[in-house]
């Protein structure tokens, strides 16, 4: 039996809503149903937020919690939640558009709940629209590329191990660390041990009305840090 809903997972690009690609606010025109991934239940979802500045008309909302566990059990269950919830709605015959920050395939719960719909549902018709990163615009808000030539670039999603960091600051010429926030002070400790703090920058908030981009990081010591942050680090002789 042929399904005539359809399952999207598209990249709202990382804050800035003029960053949105025009495949994605198309197919967000077309769709019954966003789906509004949220960690807890009264975090405001930025995607969503994004998505209501240029899509003006009415769509319906179904909010999809992923808990911040790392207990591997429970992140199934609630993938396959989410995954049953989202079958459901495509094979009554609704479009439903799974929206996230940055791009669907880069550190996303987008693609652990296609993944549980490519296993159980191989026949349900599923499409992902990429989007731009937060790093990607972090660097143009550096006006710096992230590598250039022969470069070697690592990218870490968060940190927690700083002695693996420490071996990656020594192989790569250029380094992305996401969700810095806990470790911040840790992290300038290291940088501040390899001689590398005048060569890295942070970007808070990329895209937003409040975005932050300091290049003298060691300034930012014992500070908070915002969740949304990325430092960027350049060996090179930029």
């Amino acid at each position: 039996m042929r399904v005539s809903g359809k399952f999207y997972g598209i990249g709202v690009g990382p804050g800035d809503p003029e960053l949105l690609t025009l495949k994605a606010y198309r197919v967000l025109q077309e769709v019954n149903i966003v789906c509004v991934p949220k960690s807890a239940a009264d975090r405001e979802s930025l995607a969503l937020s994004i998505i209501k500045q240029v899509i003006k008309r009415q769509f319906m909302t179904l909010e999809l919690f992923f808990p911040m566990s790392r207990d591997h059990q429970i992140l199934e269950q609630h993938w396959a939640s989410a995954g049953e919830k989202v079958a459901k709605l495509v094979q009554e015959g609704h479009k439903v558009a799974f929206i996230t920050i940055g791009d669907p395939t880069f550190y996303s719960t987008y693609s652990y709940v296609q993944a549980y719909l490519q296993k159980n549902y191989p026949d349900l018709p599923v499409e992902t629209i990429p989007g731009i990163t937060a790093m990607s615009a972090c660097a143009a808000a550096l006006e710096e590329p992230l590598a250039t030539g022969e470069e070697s670039l690592a990218v870490i999603p968060a940190v927690y191990n700083l002695e693996r960091l420490e071996e990656i600051l020594e192989t790569f010429e250029n380094v992305v660390l996401m969700k810095v926030n806990r470790y911040f002070n840790q992290v300038l400790e290291l940088l501040r041990k390899k001689g590398l703090l005048e060569r890295a920058a942070l970007v808070s908030r990329c895209g937003y009305p409040d975005q932050i981009v300091n290049r003298k990081v060691s300034d930012l010591a014992g500070q908070r840090i915002d969740y949304m942050s990325i430092l960027v680090i350049h060996k090179g002789n930029r």
